[in-house]
């Protein structure tokens, strides 16, 4: 069950020492202004009670003034729903603040808290939100759960914190209102505060490990590379063979996106949790550092049926349309339809002991070396050997710098100088979009 919280204990609680000017503070929500984390941020706040037509105008307002003055909005959610008393008026209310959300959407960076009761039209703007925090003590559906259950479709969970983060809508998950505070002021503190303006600067830190090919680990990966303790995870409960998390490298702020490793291939959820990540780093240009090591994407007919086809295009779309700064590392397999969509990148490093190919060795022998293979005593140990040595010549990371398919290779214990190095040297990157309206990628 949803604990309440007023407005003034949230707000307190997320601006520093608890200091804001109020702008609205009578009815269903209040709003304010201050300084979270170092940086102004206009922040939404409901008491739990149901929302008025008066209370979407004060929120409509509020998002207008954050694309006036270029602040982000973080909106605490907690509502027994719209009024019904009022008629058409609720509907209409939440349709102004459905289109005011997708106005300033990529202009201001805006943060949805769920940490009470969060449905229907409140739930459609929670979920579009550059990043959704979701406390264990709130509940986040588009349908109440009762009235699932009541309809025959009950499942285990619904409308939880954990049941928003496998479907991939909550961003981040916290114990309670309090966690969930903070949380917002930390993201307003690293991401950056509007689309024209540069990402903060921190204290650079040594990364907590070096790069361990042997026992890959997607986070650990990226541990190795970026600064120490700076990691913010985002999307932790969905797509699990992707790991995506805001950090620094050197003091600035990147997006990192890690695949698992070379044996687990990615199904259409990591895809799609990989291009949501990514767009959300393009549309305020952070830099995009991309570890690549991954069996590619999942060989299966039902995957591809269900949308992982659909996805995977969407994910080749998305590196391919982001004009931010991006790096790939390929650190152990990029092979195929990977490569092509995930190394879509400035500048690509290729990490000594990687496969660069484009199909895997091994079944690249059996066409290679049909005849050899076809009159040798042991075909799984020929194909293994063969398989082996055509990866060592034919697909190592510096057959991929002679392709042109990486920039430089690099040792494993030189990786994190050569992301530094190349962050530097694309810290100054200009692009230009040919004239449209906007790109058709799939969706």
């Amino acid at each position: 069950m949803a604990i309440a919280t007023t407005g003034k204990d949230v707000l307190a609680k997320f601006f520093d020492e608890g200091a804001y000017s109020v702008l609205y503070a009578q009815g269903a929500v209040t709003a304010a202004f201050g300084s979270a984390n170092g940086t102004p941020v206009y922040a939404v706040c409901q008491t739990g009670a149901a929302v008025a037509a008066k209370d979407t105008e004060k929120i409509v307002k509020v998002l207008d003034m954050a694309a006036k003055t270029g602040n982000p909005v973080v909106t605490f959610y907690n509502s027994v729903g719209a009024k019904i008393e009022e008629g058409l008026a609720a509907l209409s209310g939440s349709a102004a603040v459905a289109a005011a959300v997708a106005k300033l959407s990529g202009v201001v960076p805006q943060i949805a808290v769920v940490t009470g009761v969060c449905g229907a039209g409140s739930a459609l703007a929670a979920a579009s939100a550059d990043i959704c925090i979701v406390s264990k003590e709130g509940e986040l559906f588009l349908t109440a759960p009762f009235t699932s259950a009541a309809a025959g479709d009950k499942l285990e969970g619904a409308g939880s914190a954990e049941f928003a983060a496998k479907a991939g809508v909550a961003s981040i998950v916290v114990d309670n209102a309090e966690e969930a505070a903070k949380k917002a002021a930390e993201l307003v503190g690293i991401l950056p505060a509007n689309n024209l303006s540069g990402p903060a600067v921190f204290e650079p830190a040594e990364p907590a490990a070096a790069l361990n090919l042997a026992k890959y680990c997607a986070a650990e990966a990226a541990a190795s590379i970026i600064d120490a303790d700076s990691a913010i995870e985002l999307y932790a409960g969905y797509g699990e063979s992707v790991y995506t998390a805001l950090a620094t490298v050197a003091g600035n702020v990147v997006g990192v996106v890690a695949t698992k490793g070379a044996e687990d291939g990615l199904c259409r959820v990591c895809v799609s949790k990989a291009s949501r990540f990514v767009r959300l780093c393009d549309a305020f240009s952070i830099p995009v550092v991309t570890l690549i090591n991954t069996d590619g994407f999942v060989k299966s007919a039902s995957d591809d049926q269900a949308g992982g086809l659909r996805e995977a295009a969407r994910l080749a779309g998305t590196y391919a349309d982001a004009t931010t700064a991006k790096v790939a590392v390929i650190t152990g397999k990029a092979v195929g339809a990977a490569y092509t969509a995930l190394a879509n990148a400035d500048l690509t490093i290729a990490v000594e002991g990687c496969t660069v190919a484009p199909l895997d060795p091994k079944a690249a022998v059996t066409v290679l070396y049909k005849e050899e293979l076809d009159n040798g005593t042991n075909i799984a140990a020929d194909t293994a050997k063969l398989a082996a040595k055509y990866a060592a010549e034919e697909c190592s990371a510096a057959a991929a710098v002679e392709a042109g398919l990486a920039d430089v290779a690099v040792a494993a214990a030189g990786v994190r100088g050569a992301v530094v190095s190349a962050l530097d040297m694309l810290s100054t990157k200009r692009t230009q979009r040919l004239p449209k309206k906007h790109g058709n990628m799939s969706l």
